[in-house]
């Protein structure tokens, strides 16, 4: 997965500065005006960062944060809030909502640049987290008193795409049985479905898994992350 920034800020020669810096530094970038036209982005798009401005027509940017906090696709995304406010409480309101970093104004190429490497941390785990493998595992699927078997089409570090031979509904939370090899001790997880494709397949998001399993877990995605020569 690329690395993908998304900057929101309704000043356009202030946007057009940033992405033209951010660009120049080839990350890709994308700009706009419109809050609410991000707002619909962010729904459906994953990005690695997202820059917004404070004040905004709504959504502002701390409104924007909350929807992005509340999202399926960029929940833990970073996100850097660009303001020329210095008042009292703003910052612990901001972080409160979901904010990561601030870019105070004027805003200048150095300042930005800096603030890029200092996220890039945040960024590279976001890029990895997402990143997909297409890996057959056998998976069993508890929703309430049901229990049927299913097989992953492919797998990230927090979530699967799911063959699961049934119309399953986006939002149902879920029980997992994850066999990754054959006769192995099953990583057991409950999940939510955050996607549906087609009438039998499911993006299933994972909320929570024992700490032996995420162990398991990880060690099982690391040499599929290990490029190939």
């Amino acid at each position: 997965m690329p690395t993908r920034i998304l900057v929101v800020e309704d000043d356009p020669r202030l946007c057009e500065f940033i992405r033209e810096v951010f660009t120049s530094a080839d990350l890709d970038t994308e700009a706009t005006t419109d809050s609410a036209q991000a707002a619909d982005r962010l729904k459906s798009e994953k990005f690695s960062a997202v820059f917004l401005d404070l004040h905004m027509p709504a959504p502002d940017g701390l409104e924007l944060t909350r929807q992005i906090r509340s999202s399926a696709l960029n929940r833990v995304t970073p996100v850097i809030v660009i303001t020329g406010e210095t008042e009292h409480g703003l910052m612990a309101r901001a972080f409160q909502g979901g904010v990561n970093f601030f870019l105070f104004k004027p805003v200048d190429r150095t300042k930005l640049l800096r603030l890029v490497r200092v996220t890039q941390h945040s960024i590279e785990h976001e890029k990895r987290r997402f990143q997909r493998f297409k890996v057959t595992c056998k998976v069993s699927i508890v929703v309430g008193s049901d229990r049927f078997d299913g097989k992953t089409l492919d797998i990230s570090s927090n979530g699967m795409l799911v063959r699961t031979g049934r119309l399953l509904p986006a939002g149902t939370p879920v029980n997992l049985a994850i066999e990754l090899s054959p006769g192995a001790a099953p990583i057991r997880a409950t999940a939510r479905i955050v996607r549906v494709v087609g009438q039998e397949c499911a993006g299933l998001e994972i909320r929570d898994m024992r700490a032996e399993d995420v162990y398991r877990w990880h060690e099982f995605l690391l040499p599929l992350n290990v490029p190939r020569k």
